[in-house]
């Protein structure tokens, strides 16, 4: 009686498994015959320099353009707790690091003016460019690395990310109050302003050893540019996204289209221009990352 029991629960645990295996098996073949699985030949040489940013509890300034009853406010402040552990580049990508993927003709070559040094940061690139260098990356080394989300390079960057608020009254409809705060911040932003690109550690690390940041080099993330109108309790009525303007970070936040390179030649919504648009890449361990990645890149998932 119970062999009996015994071989009735075998035989029920593997009618229970059997439509799972069926279905890995298969979504397996699926991947094979895309190409999303295997083992390609890599170099591990070419990984950067990274650090791990722990979890930890941190409040910044939410991203976008806010608006209560029509006129311009400060971002409300929002608080991350659950992003770390965070795998980021030290160092934002160098002109040496950016030279090897134009050598293997996946990215564009830097304009002559933005070539400073091999130990300098890769300035003058688009959004577009930074997309390239982060597949070329994943492919070169077998691993996922992306643009980060801004709440991650806010995360990461902790108390050097800068508070960019006026402080002006949100209650007040003169707009001439905010109109004047803005300009006397511009003029000292481009009083202060040194836009040659330094060597790497030039600006010194923040407390978990990111360095440079906020520096005079603004970092693409890959957070689309969005406003949001509040209402009176400073809850969103709407928010409205615009992908292909991306938010930038630095000394403060600049929205770029994702093809400029030069942010001089425009792009920012207002304020002053960021004096070097560059990036640095967030490495993604997760063990479904790379079947992601190349789906997102045959355009099968958004």
């Amino acid at each position: 009686m119970a062999a009996h029991n015994a071989s009735t629960n075998a035989v029920s645990l593997f009618s229970l498994m059997l439509p799972t295996v069926v279905a890995l098996g298969f979504a397996f073949g699926i991947a094979s015959q895309l190409g999303l699985v295997g083992t390609p030949d890599v170099d591990s040489s070419l990984a950067p320099q990274t650090i791990t940013i722990p979890r930890h509890e941190f409040s910044y300034r939410a991203d976008g353009e806010f608006y209560k009853d029509g006129f311009a406010v400060d971002a409300p402040m929002v608080t991350a707790r659950d992003l770390g552990p965070l795998v980021i580049m030290k160092y934002q990508v160098s002109e040496a690091e950016y030279a090897r993927c134009v050598n293997e003709s996946k990215c564009a070559p830097l304009a002559a003016a933005d070539v400073h040094g091999d130990d300098r940061p890769a300035t003058g690139v688009s959004y577009d460019d930074a997309v390239k260098y982060a597949l070329w990356l994943s492919e070169m080394t077998g691993e996922v690395w992306t643009l980060p989300r801004h709440e991650e390079i806010a995360y990461a960057a902790a108390d050097r990310f800068l508070d960019d608020a006026l402080g002006v009254d949100p209650d007040s409809r003169n707009p001439a109050l905010r109109w004047l705060a803005d300009y006397d911040r511009e003029t000292r932003r481009k009083a202060e302003s040194d836009p040659v690109p330094k060597p790497r550690g030039h600006f010194g690390e923040n407390e978990y050893g990111l360095a440079d940041f906020a520096g005079n080099v603004w970092e693409w993330t890959s957070t689309c540019q969005r406003r949001v109108d509040l209402a009176e309790a400073e809850a969103p009525v709407s928010s409205v996204s615009t992908c292909g303007i991306y938010v930038t970070v630095g000394q403060h936040r600049s929205p770029m289209s994702s093809f400029v390179r030069d942010p001089k030649t425009g792009g920012c919504a207002v304020g002053a221009p960021p004096a070097n648009l560059g990036f640095r890449l967030v490495h993604d361990d997760r063990w479904i990352a790379n079947m992601l990645m190349k789906l997102r890149d045959r355009g099968i998932i958004s």
